[in-house]
């Protein structure tokens, strides 16, 4: 059951709708997210800023799909998971890529094991990292500027994550193909 308010540009709060309109623009349609985050005008623009900066971040496309991915896989978002293997279709990241991190099973490329590796560790211990697990990530080729951007991700997946478990979203259309359940 959906306990938050799913809006549309007819029903958002004044200050919500021009982010609506973007996202409509941009998306052909209205996220569901997107609607019940435009319940809280701040909150939705907060999303779309730290979506924009993870975007920007030092990480590539595959990199952005695994601390995207381990976050919602671990947070057992129903709304992201799948809208998220959508996003990676589109940005044309290996399948395999995917299905790992869906299934909760080690990646073939030792660099984005330990990406993922360390993501799952910060989300789990709520940022409690050792000093062994950062020199992990370092060894693998990432640098502090890199772990310091996947607690820029965690916090837009923070976002949208407990806003779809609380809202209980509903998968929008173009991603009902990749429906995901924890296993």
């Amino acid at each position: 059951m959906t306990t938050l308010k799913i809006h549309n540009l007819e029903t958002a709060p004044e200050t919500s709708k021009t982010l609506l309109e973007k996202s409509l623009k941009s998306n052909g349609m209205i996220p569901g997210l997107h609607g019940v985050l435009a319940g809280s005008p701040q909150l939705f623009e907060a999303y779309q800023t730290l979506h924009q900066l993870f975007l920007d971040s030092s990480f590539n496309k595959e990199e952005l799909t695994v601390v995207w991915q381990t976050i919602n896989v671990e947070h057992a978002c129903h709304y992201c998971v799948p809208a998220h293997t959508g996003i990676a279709k589109m940005m044309k990241v290996d399948d395999s890529i995917t299905d790992a991190l869906r299934n909760e099973t080690p990646l073939a490329d030792a660099k984005l094991e330990a990406l993922r590796t360390l993501t799952l560790t910060i989300t789990r211990n709520r940022g409690q990292v050792s000093q062994e697990e950062l020199e992990a990530f370092y060894a693998a080729g990432y640098g502090e500027q890199q772990v310091l951007d996947i607690i820029l991700g965690l916090s837009q997946k923070v976002i949208s994550n407990y806003t779809n478990r609380i809202a209980n979203t509903p998968v929008d259309a173009p991603f009902k193909k990749f429906a995901w359940e924890k296993k």
